[in-house]
């Protein structure tokens, strides 16, 4: 954990700002030349008194499927606290470029409920940043704390990858990609995702980075085709856990393939539970029904 104090932001950041910033930053570099720096700069952003706001809290319950309830569902709140992790990641200073990051992977401890009416103090900041053998990456960490007593109610660290970026000084990793070996069980659950599941996505979140948006910004950005944020994917899965989720638990999830849109996904959720009856942990995996790849897995654990 970071021990700098913290950047205090007197409101959460503007995410479509954030992307237009980098855009225009992307562009600078290119054209003047850029030398990157080896090391993070120090220090966390942070937001206080913030609250959500009950229609976006509606339309995002709606778009992931999960049950209409005053408690902040957890991948709202990481929605919530994705701006103040991207102001950290737009810094001028900071080594790896923001637009084209790839979320390889999401670890959640949600500690209790959290209530729409609470006011939440948010913080964030980038640590670890070390190779990958695609590039580099690095773990950007997000904590929600009471404005009240500062008691923490939930943490995320996001992994993230800059693919093609080496910078010197960063080893590239050594280790040779996994094999994607998967057996397709028999599928939960088929979702259908149109075209435009990005931009659904984008206008409950704030996410509007380009990759996820239409078929010419994602070629823009060297992609064939749009794709689906991880997070939306995630937390439609999360919400395919159902009820039988405690207050306080923990929420991982490993991306290894896009979703390119539009596009059929096969879901499989099995769940464990202990001795006495009561729900201890579900596990869940996504694929392609067509071509068998699998697509993201993760589980859901009572704390």
């Amino acid at each position: 954990m970071t021990t700098e104090q913290p950047l205090i932001l007197g409101e959460l950041p503007s995410l479509s700002k954030l992307y237009v910033n980098a855009a225009a930053t992307a562009a600078r570099r290119r054209v003047m030349g850029f030398q990157a720096a080896t090391a993070l700069p120090q220090g966390s952003h942070e937001v206080r008194g913030v609250r959500a706001g009950v229609a976006n809290l509606t339309a995002y319950q709606h778009l992931i499927g999960e049950t209409a309830s005053d408690a902040l569902p957890a991948g709202f709140i990481h929605a919530l606290a994705f701006p103040v992790s991207m102001s950290v990641l737009n810094r001028d200073d900071f080594p790896l470029p923001l637009l084209g990051m790839i979320h390889l992977k999401n670890h959640v401890e949600q500690l209790r409920a959290v209530q729409f009416r609470e006011s939440l103090d948010l913080r964030s900041w980038a640590e670890d940043m070390r190779g990958h053998r695609a590039g580099t990456q690095l773990d950007v960490v997000a904590e929600v704390r009471s404005s009240n007593d500062r008691a923490l109610l939930w943490r995320g660290v996001s992994t993230y990858l800059a693919k093609g970026v080496f910078l010197p000084g960063v080893d590239k990793a050594a280790t040779a990609a996994a094999p994607n070996e998967f057996t397709a069980p028999a599928p939960t659950a088929i979702w259908q995702l149109g075209v435009d599941t990005g931009r659904l996505y984008a206008t409950v979140s704030g996410d509007f980075n380009p990759i996820h948006l239409s078929l010419l910004s994602a070629k823009a950005l060297g992609l064939p085709r749009s794709i689906a944020h991880g997070m939306y994917l995630a937390s439609r899965a999360l919400a395919d856990v159902g009820s039988v989720k405690s207050e306080s638990f923990r929420w991982d999830v490993n991306f290894e393939a896009p979703v390119f849109l539009p596009a059929r996904v096969a879901l499989e959720i099995g769940t464990v539970h202990s001795a006495s009856g009561s729900w201890e942990r579900s596990d869940y995996v996504a694929w392609n029904p067509r071509s068998g790849r699998r697509h993201f897995s993760g589980s859901v654990t009572a704390l």
